[in-house]
């Protein structure tokens, strides 16, 4: 297990779960990553509140599935602006997500507003605020970073490749 000055890191990041991208049209993305890249489409996710119409789409598959998240915003004048960075976020299988959001903020990590909650693909996820503050001093220099908690298959398969 990896050590740092404050003790013995709680969670272990697996692997990439996922990358988003915005735009102002999806469909747009998508003649790129659906048509021309052939990835698949699998879902779709709309939250007025978090501004977003969303393509989920996977490349790869089993555990080392990556979700490419092709994005719109719902209104393009309001907040969070999902297309206004290009590449918007990484996402990062964690196996143990709890304790990881409880060390990470003992150890100043600033994470954005919202907690531990459910993703658009169903697994519980939160974020790491793309900028540190006074009382948090670590974000993502910029890249706003999601967390997401591995399910036991992700985890196990992990698990055996690193054996």
């Amino acid at each position: 297990m990896n050590k740092t000055q404050d003790g013995a890191r709680p969670f272990k990041v697996l692997g990439i779960q996922q990358i988003a991208i915005g735009g102002l049209s999806k469909e747009k993305l998508k003649t790129l990553w659906v048509d021309k890249l052939g990835l698949t489409r699998t879902g779709t996710f709309r939250s007025e509140r978090e501004n977003v119409d969303e393509d989920i789409c996977v490349m790869g598959g089993g555990a080392f599935r990556v979700e490419v998240d092709l994005m719109q915003p719902t209104d393009a004048e309001k907040k969070p602006a999902v297309h206004a960075t290009p590449l918007n976020h990484v996402g990062l299988w964690i196996d143990d997500l709890p304790r990881a959001v409880a060390w990470l903020t003992a150890n100043g990590v600033r994470f954005a507003p919202g907690g531990i909650r459910k993703g658009a693909a169903g697994f519980d996820i939160c974020f790491l605020h793309p900028k540190g503050n006074e009382e948090f001093p670590i974000g993502g220099e910029g890249v706003l970073i999601e967390l997401v908690q591995a399910p036991p298959e992700v985890i196990d398969a992990f698990a055996r490749l690193a054996g």
